[in-house]
């Protein structure tokens, strides 16, 4: 049996009915370690079990220690969803979040996310469920089902245990009418109807599972403070309960860059869209909120420390930009995958990647590739071609690998990264330098 005395995770160790779990580095993996507690699977050693970060030994953790399942998180007056694609980047985030007043939600996943790395909701909330357990980390999280559209998805999410359910409306938002261009009940009349029907058959009552969102942002039109108030005085007629709502707000929140547009014009659409929200007492949810560093003082400003942040591509991004600090020829390969196959990734984002923007990687030197993550085309490239590097076993391979033995500096990274947005949405520094 290996001696996992000088690689054990200190944080995790936890005694509980005369027994001890705790999680160890194992080398290529962690696992847990188990003495005198039923239960959990995996292989017995010298009077204790080894045990894999397998799903059944999830829900057996979060049987017996309930600060490792996800709580209702969205009612807080600050929230932020820190999508986690890789299943590594718990570490990074958590150190953030333990010195600020801002819950965190985990585990948060689309079903287009979980279609392009080949994973399932409870795959994303067991990685949060060992990420918190090796921590320690006992304040409560939270799980969303991501941009859901189906019923039959927001079933699933919430059987493996979301709390939290983004309702995805655009497939039932119509376009304007030429003839009638402000008519709010032509546009989001269907939606409407269609948030009745899900509140109903998920969420209404006072054993509701989960928490809901409202998401009407994904259109291409912005909404305008008359649609919201519209939206909001429907919802409340029918009796429809919800937390948080995201609007399309004016100019571009783009995947993994600042916010495009005019700031002036975004501040007055802002101003009115969180005065509608606090009329009606729910929080404003900003979607597609990874590195909309510009705005954040605006946002801080006018939802006075009520809002949900949504960030997920940019933990990716911080995860690339680690490889190309550290394995320049794994990222030349990893940047040649993504130039390949941007236009079937394209299909799946709104963006205005020109490629031609980019260096070609051959005029650029190994000490200067990691500079291309402070450059918007090469981070848009890479930001919305995970699906296909990751879709590509070898390369997949090569960089979890690489991840693995550079764990520590992706979690620095991570903290820096996601800290400066916590830092600037809030307005406060965070509390430590960890």
């Amino acid at each position: 049996m290996p001696n996992f005395t000088e690689s054990i995770y200190p944080n995790s160790i936890h005694q509980i009915s005369g027994g001890e779990v705790y999680m160890a580095d194992a080398g290529e993996a962690d696992v847990l370690v188990v003495r005198g507690v039923p239960g959990f699977e995996g292989e017995r050693r010298d009077g204790v079990l080894i045990s894999p970060l397998s799903h059944t030994n999830a829900c057996v953790l979060r049987a017996l220690f309930p600060f490792t399942a996800p709580a209702k998180v969205l009612s807080r007056d600050k929230s932020c969803g820190v999508g986690d694609r890789l299943g590594i980047a718990g570490p990074g985030h958590i150190r953030v979040f333990e010195q600020c007043d801002v819950a965190p939600v985990l585990a948060q996943q689309s079903m287009r996310e979980l279609g392009l790395t080949s994973r399932t909701f409870a795959d994303v909330i067991d990685a949060a469920t060992f990420t918190v357990f090796r921590a320690g980390y006992e304040s409560d999280f939270g799980a969303d089902g991501d941009h859901l559209k189906t019923l039959p998805d927001i079933q699933a999410a919430l059987n493996a245990g979301c709390t939290m359910i983004t309702l995805d409306c655009s497939e039932h938002i119509r376009p304007a009418d030429p003839a009638q261009p402000d008519n709010a009940r032509a546009i989001y009349g269907e939606a409407i109807a269609f948030i009745k029907e899900v509140y109903d058959t998920f969420f209404a009552g006072a054993n509701s599972p989960a928490e809901l969102e409202i998401s009407i942002d994904e259109t291409s039109e912005a909404t305008t403070p008359e649609q919201h108030l519209f939206i909001a005085t429907e919802l409340r007629r029918l009796g429809v309960e919800f937390v948080t709502m995201a609007p399309r707000f004016v100019g571009e929140f783009q995947k993994g860059v600042d916010y495009i547009g005019d700031l002036a014009a975004f501040e007055e659409d802002f101003k009115a869209h969180a005065a509608i929200a606090r009329r009606f007492g729910y929080k404003l949810s900003i979607h597609s909120g990874s590195d909309k560093f510009s705005v954040f003082p605006i946002i801080a400003k006018y939802t006075e420390g009520k809002f949900h942040l949504k960030t997920a591509g940019t933990s990716w991004l911080e995860a690339m930009r680690v490889v190309a600090q550290t394995d320049p020829t794994l990222y030349r390969y990893a940047h040649a995958n993504a130039l390949v196959t941007f236009p079937d990734a394209k299909k799946y984002y709104h963006v205005t990647t020109d490629l031609n923007k980019i260096p070609p990687l051959w005029t650029l030197s190994d000490s200067e590739l990691p500079a291309l993550f402070e450059q918007n085309d090469a981070r848009q490239l890479i930001h919305i071609t995970y699906g296909f590097i990751l879709g590509t076993p070898a390369l997949k391979e090569r960089l979890y690998t690489l991840w693995r033995r550079e764990r520590q500096a992706y979690s620095d990274a991570l903290y820096r990264h996601i800290g400066r947005h916590i830092e600037l949405i809030t307005g406060t520094p965070l509390t430590g330098t960890k």
